[in-house]
C-alpha cells in the first residue's frame, strides 16, 4: 500500500489540533472535504485514528502510532523534493546549518575549495530546528548540539565542551569559581528543560503556587535580555556564552553537569557524496589536536 502524503499532511494537521474545524481552518480548505479525506484515510489503513464525537476528537493508539511516525516521513519527502528543484534549477548548492558559538568558516572554505562550482551556503539555527532544517533538507549538513530527535538522521560526534549559567551581573553566585546544579534549584528556568534534562531531576526544588508560564525565546539574544532583566537563568555552551558576550550578565561553570556533546548531522536518506566528503573534512577537523575551540576553549577541535 502507497501512503497518500496528502491525506497523511491532512492527518497530521488535525491530530495537532484535535479539532476538525481549527485543522481545516490551518489547512484553508472545507470542514467536511478534511472529514471525507480522514475517513478515506481511515479505509486505505484499514485503521481508525480518531474517536470523535459532537465534544471532542481523540487519538486511538493506531493514531498516536501514526503521528510519531509521520514527522520523518513528511520531513524526508520535503527534502527530497527540494534537492530536485536544487538540482533542476542550474548551479549546485551545499548549505551548512550551525547552532549558536559553533564556527563553521574553515570547513566552508574547504568544500569551496575542493569545488569551486559548487555554491556553498550557511544558515543559523536555534534549539528548536536545528534537527528540522536537517531533515527538510533546508540544510545538507548540519552541526547540532545533543540532545536531539535524532528520528530520520544520521550522526557523527565531533567534540564536547562545558556548560555554564549565565546569571545576572550582581546576582548573588555570579562571583563564584563554579556552582553545582543544586545550588540553582531556586532559580527559574529560562529554556526548554529538554535541553537541559538535568534540570528535571533537581531535588528540593520549590513549588511555586502560581507558576509563571516560561517565556518563548527562540534566540541567544532573547535568553540574555530575560537574564539581564533577573526573570531567570539559562544553561549554555560555554562558547556559546563567550560568543555572545555583554557587560550585565556573567556566566559560571556548572561543575556537576556533563558537557555539551557536538555532533554533524544529515538526513539519512541523503547519499549525495558531497556530504560524505563533508562529514570527513568536519571529522578531521574536530580531531586536530590542539586547536582552539569556538570561544576559546580547549576541545581539539579548529573552526
Amino acid at each position: 500500500m502507497d501512503i497518500d502524503l496528502r491525506k497523511l499532511r491532512y492527518f497530521v494537521a488535525v491530530a495537532e489540533e484535535l479539532h476538525f474545524g481549527r485543522a481545516a481552518a490551518r489547512l484553508h480548505i472545507a470542514q467536511p472535504v478534511l472529514s471525507r479525506q480522514i475517513r478515506a484515510f481511515e479505509h486505505e489503513l484499514r485503521a481508525e485514528l480518531f474517536v470523535r464525537d459532537r465534544r471532542s476528537t481523540v487519538l486511538t493508539e493506531a493514531g498516536r502510532q501514526l503521528l510519531a511516525d509521520a514527522g520523518p516521513l513528511l520531513a524526508s519527502a520535503e527534502a527530497l523534493r527540494r534537492r530536485v528543484q536544487r538540482a533542476a534549477h542550474g548551479r549546485q548548492t551545499f548549505t551548512i546549518a550551525f547552532m549558536p558559538g559553533i564556527i563553521v568558516t574553515a570547513e566552508a572554505r574547504a568544500i569551496a575549495q575542493r569545488h569551486p562550482e559548487l555554491a556553498v551556503g550557511v544558515v543559523r539555527t536555534s534549539w528548536d530546528d536545528q534537527a528540522a532544517v536537517v531533515r527538510e533538507g533546508r540544510a545538507d549538513v548540519g552541526y547540532v548540539r545533543l540532545p536531539v530527535d535524532q528520528r530520520g538522521l544520521r550522526l557523527r560526534p565531533l567534540f564536547t565542551e562545558p556548560r555554564v549559567v549565565v546569571l545576572p551581573g550582581e546576582h548573588r553566585l555570579a562571583g563564584k569559581e563554579s556552582v553545582d546544579l543544586a545550588e540553582l534549584a531556586e532559580e527559574r528556568l529560562l529554556q526548554d528543560p529538554d535541553a537541559v534534562p538535568e534540570w528535571r531531576d533537581l531535588p528540593n526544588r520549590p513549588t511555586d503556587p502560581e507558576p509563571r508560564p516560561r517565556p518563548v525565546l527562540t534566540s541567544v539574544e532573547e535568553k540574555l535580555e530575560h537574564v539581564a532583566a533577573y526573570a531567570g537563568v539559562v544553561i549554555l555552551p560555554l562558547s556559546t556564552a563567550r560568543f555572545y558576550t555583554r557587560p550585565d550578565v556573567v556566566h559560571v561553570p556548572v561543575g556537576d553537569l556533563g558537557q555539551n556533546q557536538v555532533c554533524l548531522a544529515w538526513a539519512e536518506n541523503n547519499r549525495s557524496p558531497l556530504v560524505r566528503e563533508f562529514v570527513d573534512i568536519a571529522a578531521q577537523r574536530a580531531g586536530d589536536v590542539g586547536a582552539p575551540m569556538p570561544g576559546g576553549a580547549g576541545s581539539g577541535r579548529s573552526s
